[in-house]
C-alpha cells in the first residue's frame, strides 16, 4: 500500500532521509566537539541542546506559519536551511583545534565560536521546517485502515537509513575525510536528495511557492477549510475575483487541488511548465477549440474517477465589476458525468488588487492599491450533487461572498 501510494512513500522517504542526514552529524558531534572545536564534554551536550532547541523552535514556528495545518510547502524551505547551514559549518571551522580541553563557555568565546552555535541552532531549526510536515502529510494522506501500517514501515525503514548512516560515515573517514569534510558531504547531498524528491512530488515546490507568495502579498482568513472532505473525489466552485485565486486556494486547502484555467494562460512561456507540474487542466470555449474542450471534460472527470479534489472557476473569467458573473452551464456537465461532492467557495477582499481587473487598462501593469490586504476565503456546507442546480449553486456562492468582492 505504502509504496502504491506515491506521495506518501516519497514522503517517507524524505523522513527516512532527515534521520541518515541528522544521524550522520550526531554520531560524529563527540569526534567534532573534541577535535575540531577542541571541547570538553560540557561542549558535546552544548552541541546537543542546540541542535534539539533549534528543532523544538523549528517545530513551533512550523505549525504557526502553517496556519494549524498540514503545509508540505515548508519542506523546501527548510531543506535548503539544511543544507545552507550545514555548508557553513564546515566552513567556520574546517581545521582541528590547537587547543583542547577547554569547556562550553571558552569553545564560544573563541573565534567563531557563537557562529557555529547559531549553525547548529539553525541546523535543527530547519530540520523543524523539513520534518514537521512531512510526518503530518503521512498521517493525513495514508488511508486511516492502514496508517499502524504505514508508521511501522516508515520506522522500519527510519531505522535503515540511519544504520546506513553510521556505515556511510566510518567508510568517508577511512576514505580519508575529516569530519567538516564529512558534514559538507551530507549537506550537498541533502541538496541532491531534495531535489530528487521534489521532482518526484512537484507538490512541494508548488506550495512553497505558492505558500511564500500568497502570505507576502496577503493576509488571509479560512473560514470553516475543515468542511472540504478529507478523502474521495470533490468539486470545488469559487468566484474569481484576481490572477491569484489559484494560490490563494492552493495555500488553504490541506488536499492538491487540480485547477480549471484558461488555455491562453496555461501556454504562457516559463509558467507553462509549473502549471503542468501543478496538474493544470486547461480549457477553451467551444467556439474557440472544441476538441480542447472536450479533452478538458475528460481530464476533469479522470482525475475525479480517480478521487482527487478538482478546482472550476464557473464564471468563465475573472470578474470585470467586482460582481459575480453568470455562472456557465460546464459545472452542471461535469455533475451529470461523475456526481461528486460540490464544495461552494468565495473570496473577498480581492478587488482593487493588482492581480484583479479594477482601474486596469488593457492588462497594463499597475500599482497596487494596498500592501498585506485582508483576504477571506469562505467555504459552505458541501453540497450533494443529484440536488444541485447551476442556480442553486451559484445563489450559494453569492451568499457566501456577501457585498464585498
Amino acid at each position: 500500500y505504502t509504496v502504491r501510494e506515491r506521495t506518501v512513500f516519497n514522503a517517507i522517504l524524505g523522513i527516512s532521509w532527515f534521520w541518515f542526514f541528522g544521524a550522520t552529524l550526531t554520531v560524529q558531534l563527540p569526534l567534532y566537539t573534541r577535535s575540531y572545536l577542541g571541547g570538553d564534554a560540557s561542549v558535546l551536550t552544548l552541541a546537543l541542546a542546540l541542535f534539539s532547541i533549534g528543532v523544538g523552535i523549528g517545530s513551533l514556528l512550523c505549525e504557526k506559519l502553517s496556519g494549524g495545518k498540514v503545509e508540505p510547502g515548508l519542506v523546501p524551505l527548510g531543506a535548503a536551511g539544511m543544507t545552507l547551514f550545514g555548508i557553513d559549518l564546515f566552513l567556520v571551522r574546517p581545521h582541528e583545534a590547537v587547543v583542547r580541553g577547554q569547556n562550553w563557555w571558552q569553545v564560544l568565546s573563541a573565534a567563531g565560536g557563537w557562529h557555529l552555535a547559531l549553525d547548529l541552532t539553525l541546523i535543527g531549526l530547519m530540520s523543524g521546517f523539513y520534518i514537521v510536515p512531512l510526518f503530518a502529510l503521512v498521517q493525513s494522506r495514508a488511508e486511516r485502515s492502514k496508517l499502524s501500517r504505514v508508521i511501522a514501515g516508515t520506522n522500519i525503514l527510519n531505522a535503515l537509513f540511519m544504520v546506513l548512516a553510521a556505515g556511510f560515515g566510518i567508510g568517508l573517514l577511512k576514505a580519508g575525510l575529516d569530519v567538516p569534510e564529512l558534514f559538507l558531504v551530507v549537506a550537498l547531498m541533502n541538496a541532491v536528495v531534495a531535489v530528487y524528491i521534489f521532482t518526484l512530488v512537484p507538490e512541494f515546490p508548488l506550495r512553497f511557492l505558492g505558500w511564500l507568495m500568497v502570505n507576502t502579498l496577503y493576509r488571509i482568513r479560512c473560514r470553516h477549510i475543515d468542511r472540504i472532505p478529507e478523502t474521495g473525489p470533490a468539486l470545488m466552485v469559487c468566484n474569481h475575483v484576481a490572477f491569484t485565486d489559484p494560490m490563494i486556494l492552493m495555500a488553504c486547502v490541506r488536499r492538491p487541488v487540480r485547477f480549471v484555467m484558461d488555455y491562453r494562460i496555461y501556454r504562457m512561456p516559463v509558467l507553462k511548465s509549473l502549471f503542468r507540474m501543478a496538474g493544470a487542466i486547461p480549457i477553451a470555449g467551444r467556439r474557440e477549440d472544441p476538441a480542447l474542450l472536450q479533452a478538458a471534460f475528460e481530464a476533469i472527470d479522470q482525475a475525479l474517477t480517480a478521487g482527487e479534489v478538482v478546482c472550476i472557476f464557473p464564471e468563465g473569467g475573472l470578474t470585470l465589476d467586482g460582481q459575480i458573473a453568470a455562472f456557465r452551464p460546464g459545472v452542471e456537465q461535469i455533475l451529470q458525468r461523475r456526481p461528486v461532492p460540490v464544495v461552494p467557495m468565495a473570496l473577498r477582499g480581492l478587488w482593487g488588487s493588482v492581480f484583479s481587473r479594477r482601474d486596469s487598462m488593457l492588462g497594463r501593469a499597475r500599482l497596487p492599491r494596498r500592501f498585506r490586504a485582508r483576504v477571506e476565503l469562505d467555504t459552505g456546507e458541501v453540497m450533494l450533487p443529484h440536488n444541485t442546480t447551476l442556480q442553486a449553486l451559484e445563489q450559494r456562492v453569492r451568499d457566501l461572498r456577501g457585498d464585498d468582492a
